[in-house]
């Protein structure tokens, strides 16, 4: 089976356990942290032009898990904090790494946060290096294993 169709398979098993949980995942810090990672996944590779920040604007919204919230507040969140990665990407990196890893006390959340990451990664069918390493960057925020989902 081709790599792509693997990722493929692998984003929509990813989404398919993120909506069994889905009524485990309203609170304020998932959202924010949720925001956080894909910000940080559409922005791995230092920038993000504006077709990506579509592209993960659309996958937010039509995202099931994240319709326990408003749509609105979630993309001034995701903007918020793509602003901080394009004013200063190292310093905005480190703050976003710090909100992803105010779930890690919720095995849950931090989970499903990652998977989002990895969902978002994957949507275009190409988790790449760089898609990877941040995500693997906030394995170790929330305290999981990145070996846990192959990273």
């Amino acid at each position: 089976m081709p790599i792509w169709n693997q990722l493929r398979q692998s984003a929509q098993s990813m989404q398919v356990q993120l909506n069994a949980k889905k009524n485990d995942l309203k609170s304020g810090a998932f959202r924010d942290a949720s925001m956080a990672m894909c910000a940080l996944v559409a922005a791995a590779d230092g920038s993000v032009d504006p077709a990506e920040r579509q592209r993960v604007a659309s996958l937010i919204v039509g995202n099931d898990v994240l319709s326990n919230f408003a749509a609105d507040d979630l993309q001034r969140r995701f903007n918020d904090y793509l602003g901080k990665l394009q004013a200063d990407f190292d310093f905005g990196k480190v703050s976003i790494l710090q909100e992803i890893g105010k779930v890690k006390k919720k095995p849950t959340e931090a989970r499903a946060v990652i998977q989002i990451g990895i969902v978002i990664g994957g949507a275009d069918g190409n988790f790449d290096k760089t898609e990877q390493a941040i995500v693997r960057e906030a394995c170790f925020a929330v305290g999981i294993n990145p070996e846990e989902f192959d990273l």
